[in-house]
């Protein structure tokens, strides 16, 4: 039996530690945690969703729009990532985005277990894009693919596909990364400080969201060398091409607008990811990709303002009805 206990977002929501042994990064015991909402209807399927960089799992109404819909919602900090975070740990520190395949291999096994071998759709944000799909690709080589181990679609909202910014980025700046990576892994890169996406999110600031800032500080998480180029070796295997085997849907918004404080451009649009290039390789999820532009959306498009959120929902509640994911 999986031991659940009360969640910090409240009434309806449960959490479980996954314990996950020594570190293999060298930052003691690690531990993932999942959060289910607690079943109050019957369900028919099951959604596992999985956060980007400088996140966590608050997105109360995420998990309520599934759950009208007839599906378990659970949703997964990874190791070192809020709720999942130890003293003395580097926050969302690893080395290769395949150690979360422990994670995520139990976190499904769960969720096939207390569901009874329901079909799961996997959701991701960001980051989390990146990881999921890199696992799946992964898993659909196993006996049976992604759908035999009860896999039946993918939903990423402005997954993390390319390194945004000057193309040198991409190329000898990536080369240099590296480089310093072989010697100082966990050594932080100077980059500008910014506010700008955190504050058009939060109550305290200009946005509408509560969540804990000490999970998702509005200035994000300091980036390492190592992480980072963790991160461009996933983007390298992306762009060879990869095959999840299950339908997948990528929502973005439809323009970006990077800045380092807050103006009212940055409340509506991608203040952190480059759209055209999440336009450009979405394709590399394999042959069954819908990609839906949202009008108005900022980088999370399920915390956006109401107009363009209401899309976003739209356009899923669509996406299910239309691969018979939903009745």
């Amino acid at each position: 039996m999986t031991e659940w206990i009360p969640d910090e977002l409240g009434e309806g929501y449960q959490q479980h530690t996954i314990p996950l042994g020594a570190d293999p990064d060298g930052e003691g015991q690690v531990e993932a945690t999942l959060v289910r909402r607690v079943p109050a209807e019957a369900y028919e399927s099951a959604v596992l969703y999985v956060h980007g960089f400088s996140d966590y799992f608050f997105q109360r109404e995420l998990a309520e729009f599934f759950a009208e819909r007839g599906f378990a919602f659970y949703a997964l900090d990874l190791r070192k990532c809020g709720r999942s975070r130890r003293e003395g740990q580097t926050g969302h520190y690893v080395s290769d985005l395949a150690l979360y395949d422990a994670e995520l291999d139990q976190a499904l096994a769960i969720i096939r277990e207390e569901t009874g071998g329901k079909p799961v759709v996997l959701s991701a944000h960001s980051t989390g894009g990146l990881v999921l799909a890199l696992w799946l690709d992964r898993l659909n080589k196993q006996p049976g693919g992604s759908t035999g181990a009860g896999i039946a679609g993918l939903v990423l909202n402005s997954p993390w596909f390319d390194l945004q910014g000057a193309a040198w980025m991409r190329t000898v700046g990536t080369k240099a990364i590296a480089a310093v990576a072989r010697v100082k892994p966990k050594s932080m890169i100077k980059l500008p400080h910014t506010d700008a996406y955190g504050s058009s999110l939060h109550v305290s600031a200009h946005g509408e969201w509560d969540f804990n800032t000490a999970f998702k500080p509005l200035e994000g998480f300091p980036v390492s060398y190592g992480w980072l180029t963790a991160i461009r070796r996933a983007h390298a295997k992306l762009h060879k091409g990869l095959d999840v085997g299950v339908p997948s849907l990528v929502l973005r918004s439809t323009r970006t607008r990077f800045a380092r404080t807050y103006n009212e451009d940055v409340a509506t649009a991608d203040a952190v990811l480059d759209v055209k290039q999440i336009a450009r390789w979405s394709g590399c999820l394999g042959d069954q990709v819908t990609v839906v532009p949202i009008e108005g959306a900022k980088h999370d498009v399920f915390i956006s303002r109401e107009e363009p959120r209401k899309a976003a929902y739209a356009a899923v509640d669509d996406w299910l009805r239309i691969k018979q994911l939903v009745s």
